[in-house]
């Protein structure tokens, strides 16, 4: 064993390459890098025999034998130490492996770059190509020739259906004046082509509703409705589309409510509730709501009778919560107020809609102008009392969402504080006959006992007047709730109760008063 480990000694010191340069102080210096362990374990290492050693071996002495066939041969001391740290590290392959891929990146930034200039260039001739059309169609607008006005109004209704930046270059161009010229057409072709350009130039922007309504769009559009002659039908249309999207500005609402626009949408609406065309319809009555937005409108929509046609179109659930907006903001003035409370069978119909718990939006703003209604006027609470108010805010209560049930039982307060004041007063005057009577009747014993049976006629003529109310009040309480049980069982119409009912309403004490 020792025999081959000086072999292996003398082949690892004899077989290194050779140089001119080497001496023994080169030699001398290989071996002082080590200390006497670190020397000691290398040895150990390098001598050891087995196939892994010997594979160790081999694979030095080629590494060697590969250095040496360079061009300009390191000294011996460099060539051990770039031998050892190339075989123990092996990170320099990849960084060498990783210079290609800097390459690759710069490649395709530079393709990258050359792409966004080739779409930014594609882009800028689209966008010049864009604006020299939009520009030959307000020209062709300007021109005096029929013919060719329709057709360039066509364009721009198709090219600002969905380009809100044709929207905002057509105007600029100068389309608005000839467009709103275009009413005065006697055609129909002219003015549908003319209305529904300005429609769609009016879409999401605000600053082209406020120039059609200055063009004097709007009077023109209800001197088109006012002709002698029966409007076309797709004209009423346009032009009731055209007040739904002029009128969701505010600048524009004082204007348009002011010009005349009420009367006539609220004709189309009663028109239009008894036709098919539901899109027209729901543009109306939006129209109305955004008018209605506006207090100052609030005394065109009550002399135009919306107030009761809105009422009773309230049993169509296509339209109800729509409806029952516009009677939100009209309740909010005293004119609008006025309006329902004369209104026939305008509580009844509201009470009506607290029972429909399939659609909380509807209950929510029924009780929202029932309460403001219940907070102005007293005879509106009786009236609403008489419809049967109770049972169904009571019911609302329990059963309404969070934001109906705040309402109701603030509209049950304000009866409550109501029913109060009125017993109060009714008990006043009869409280201080009832004790000064022994101090008239001490006079004499004959008068005494007359004084007291006329304030015992009284009390109980008033007792008896009380009774009768709350009895009436229980019946009718009993009744309705009968009469809504009977509709949620879809029973006939004519269904008449029982006789054993008639007694249990009858003999019912105020025990059964919910309040």
């Amino acid at each position: 064993m020792a025999k081959c480990h000086r072999n292996d000694i003398g082949s690892i010191a004899l077989d290194r390459p050779s140089t001119a340069t080497s001496s023994t102080g080169n030699n001398f210096r290989l071996w002082t890098a080590f200390t006497g362990a670190a020397f000691r374990r290398k040895i150990f290492d390098a001598v050891s025999c087995g196939a892994s050693s010997r594979h160790r071996h081999q694979l030095m002495q080629e590494m060697l034998n590969d250095t040496g066939s360079q061009s300009q041969p390191p000294p011996p001391t460099t060539t051990m130490k770039s031998v050892l740290k190339e075989f123990n590290d092996p990170k320099k392959a990849d960084k060498v492996v990783k210079k290609p891929n800097s390459n690759g990146k710069s490649e395709k930034l530079a393709d990258l770059l050359n792409l966004v200039e080739t779409e930014t260039a594609a882009e800028t001739k689209r966008k010049v190509e864009a604006l020299e059309e939009l520009k030959r169609v307000v020209k062709e607008l300007q021109v005096e020739d029929k013919e060719r006005n329709v057709q360039a109004a066509g364009r721009v209704r198709s090219l600002t259906k969905e380009d809100s930046e044709a929207r905002v270059t057509v105007p600029m161009l100068g389309s608005i004046p000839p467009l709103v010229a275009m009413l005065d057409f006697q055609d129909s072709d002219s003015q549908i082509a003319a209305l529904y350009a300005l429609l769609n130039l009016g879409i999401g922007n605000d600053a082209n509703k406020a120039a059609i309504v200055k063009a004097g769009a709007v009077h023109k559009m209800l001197k088109l409705m006012e002709s002698p002659n029966e409007p076309n039908q797709a004209v009423s249309d346009a032009v009731v589309a055209n007040f739904l999207g002029l009128s969701a500005l505010d600048s524009n609402k004082p204007i348009i409510g002011s010009s005349g626009a009420i009367p006539f949408l609220v004709k189309s609406l009663k028109i239009l509730d008894t036709n098919s065309r539901s899109q027209a319809r729901h543009d109306a009555l939006r129209a109305l709501y955004n008018l209605s937005i506006s207090p100052s409108n609030i005394s065109f929509i009550s002399e135009a009778d919306l107030i009761p046609f809105l009422l009773n179109a309230l049993g169509d659930m296509e339209v109800s919560e729509r409806i029952l907006s516009i009677l939100n903001n009209v309740v909010s003035t005293p004119e609008g107020r006025k309006g329902i409370s004369i209104a026939p069978e305008a509580f009844p119909i509201l009470v009506d809609v607290l029972n429909w718990t399939d659609s909380p939006g509807c209950q929510e703003k029924a009780s929202y102008i029932l309460m403001v209604m219940a907070h102005k006027a007293y005879g509106d609470r009786q009236a609403m009392i008489e419809a049967g108010i109770v049972s169904s805010l009571l019911e609302l209560t329990l059963l309404g969402s969070t934001l109906a049930q705040k309402r109701a039982s603030r509209i049950l307060e304000v009866l409550r504080v109501d029913k109060g004041k009125r017993v109060s007063e009714n008990f006043g005057g009869n409280m201080n006959a009832a004790v000064s009577a022994p101090i008239c009747g001490s006079s004499s014993s004959s008068s005494t006992n007359l004084n007291g049976k006329e304030c015992l006629v009284e009390e109980a003529g008033m007792m008896s007047e009380e009774k009768k109310a709350v009895k009436q009040l229980v019946q009718q309480s009993l009744q309705n709730n009968m009469r809504r049980i009977v509709n949620r069982a879809n029973l006939p119409q004519d269904f008449v109760p029982s006789e054993h009912f008639k007694s249990l309403t009858a003999s019912t004490t105020s025990k059964s008063l919910p309040f």
